[in-house]
């Protein structure tokens, strides 16, 4: 039962990961336009123009900073849970992990073998 639960936190996990690899790309993506903003407005040399752009980068830097963080904290504390996951399983089914762990010396025993 146990590993049915990994599997389906997995599944969950993939699929956030999913949405917030496209939320880091659109704040990338607005990131970059503001940036191309900032160039083009200090070409022009408008002081008013620049210090408009230049706050437009600064907030959207930070907002783009903040989320890169939170989505960091998010991906430990799965790290960490997935990890306590496996942890109770190798504690309730000691005897099953210690054969998977044969299973796989010996798989990669014979792989190595090879070369």
């Amino acid at each position: 039962m146990a590993m049915q639960k990994i599997g389906d936190h997995t599944t969950t996990a993939n699929s956030a990961t999913g949405a917030n690899t496209e939320q880091l790309k659109e704040d990338l993506r607005h990131l970059s336009q503001t940036v191309e903003e900032l160039l083009h407005a200090s070409a022009e040399d408008s002081r008013e123009s620049m210090k408009e752009a230049r706050a437009r980068a600064q907030s959207r830097l930070e907002a783009t900073r903040a989320r890169l963080s939170a989505q960091g904290d998010r991906l430990a504390a799965s790290a960490r849970e997935s990890a306590d996951c496996a942890d109770r399983y190798v504690h309730d089914n000691p005897w099953t992990s210690v054969g998977i762990g044969a299973a796989a010396g010996v798989v990669i025993g014979m792989l190595l073998g090879r070369r």
